[in-house]
């Protein structure tokens, strides 16, 4: 059996995994949904959409980089953790599936969770009110997918360097601050001058308002800001991996 094969049923395996798990489920997929209807319902909290623009836009754009933030970054970095003091991880070692493989699986079944994500908070958004352009639909679903890859990658050099309890309460505290301070759920614009310039280049930032300008401005985020934005989420992952193949262990 080849290698994609092998990476293939291993990330199915993984993806039952999670969707079998209460507490995975309730913050991959109940906590969102309960968020983008609260924030679209209630006008308490500033989403900084321009005159015209739904409501249900911005909340859609921040709340899919919280989603992904939560997948991507704290669950897999949480997950990798714990799964490396259980030797999961080189259990898994010692059949046909390789170091590389078994990595490339989890990334697969991260990738699903994350598509799962999108297509879930789309039909609700549907429900709410949103009407998207073709064009920003499919500039949406290509800022997802860099945004995993690269949250992905910094989630395993988290999770792969870390003893496990050191793990969980490091991505939660960092999954914390980048929801309420990192440019996620709300736009970096509602942060201090001094601060946004900084907070605007993180992964989150990047990530949540890329998908503000596809999605909740008065005109589509043009092919100049899309690729610096792209460039600089690739930037992130080149990062994230580079520390996860230099500090990784297997147990």
């Amino acid at each position: 059996m080849s290698a994609v094969s092998l990476a293939a049923r291993q990330a199915g395996f993984d993806l039952r995994l999670l969707l079998r798990n209460g507490e995975q489920l309730l913050l991959t997929l109940v906590i969102p949904v309960v968020l983008l209807v609260v924030l679209t319902a209630s006008d308490v909290v500033s989403l900084g959409q321009p005159p015209g623009v739904p409501r249900v836009d911005a909340a859609l754009a921040g709340v899919l980089a919280v989603a992904v933030l939560s997948s991507a970054f704290t669950s897999l970095a949480i997950a990798t953790g714990f799964d490396r003091r259980s030797g999961a991880f080189l259990l898994l070692a010692t059949t046909p599936l390789t170091r590389a493989t078994i990595l490339a699986a989890r990334s697969l079944a991260t990738l699903l969770i994350v598509a799962l994500q999108v297509a879930l908070l789309f039909g609700v958004a549907a429900v709410l009110g949103w009407r998207p352009a073709p064009g920003d639909v499919a500039a949406t679903l290509a800022l997802v997918a860099i945004g995993a890859l690269s949250l992905g990658a910094l989630g395993f050099a988290l999770g792969g360097a870390l003893r496990a309890e050191a793990t969980l309460a490091v991505a939660n505290a960092v999954f914390l601050i980048l929801l309420v301070a990192g440019g996620s759920a709300l736009p970096t614009s509602s942060l201090p001058g001094p601060m946004a310039s900084v907070v605007a280049w993180l992964p989150s930032a990047l990530l949540g308002d890329g998908l503000r300008q596809c999605l909740a401005s008065e005109s589509a985020q043009g092919p100049l800001s899309l690729a610096v934005t792209v460039l600089a989420l690739g930037a992130w992952m080149a990062v994230g991996a580079a520390v996860a193949r230099r500090t990784f262990r297997w147990e």
